[in-house]
């Protein structure tokens, strides 16, 4: 396993929907793809990951925060916080070899006008 890396964020004004963030064996991105406009509620934010270490996995553990609450609505995996908040965790439970990428595919939630995710975290739990 490579060895622990604090996480930063790194921000972007030309493009703030993206966000990048390097932690443990995981380096991940975050693109928030759709954003309330035209009539639309919620927010979808594709989720993807590099697996770079020398182990397997077959669980993750996604923590997501952004500038305000939202309310958490779906994704493909298994919401293991509050629905309704700061920071939303959700886990997986994707294979990965040592240098597997993983898409998280969508996770969507609500809030208000102005959401920016702050910081992003993807750990293993092998």
């Amino acid at each position: 396993m490579n060895g622990y890396e604090k996480p930063i964020v790194l921000v972007n004004d030309e493009a703030s929907e993206g966000v990048y963030a390097a932690s443990g064996c995981y380096t991940v991105t975050a693109d928030m793809h759709q954003e309330i406009q035209n009539g639309r509620a919620d927010y979808r934010i594709q989720v993807n990951g590099v697996h770079d270490t020398d182990h397997t996995c077959t669980k993750q553990t996604l923590t997501v925060s952004f500038n305000m609450p939202v309310e958490y609505k779906s994704s493909t995996g298994k919401l293991v916080s509050a629905p309704t908040s700061n920071v939303i965790v959700v886990e997986y439970e994707y294979f990965n070899n040592p240098t597997d990428n993983i898409g998280l595919g969508d996770l969507v939630v609500t809030s208000d006008p102005g959401l920016a995710i702050t910081n992003i975290v993807l750990t293993d739990n092998h």
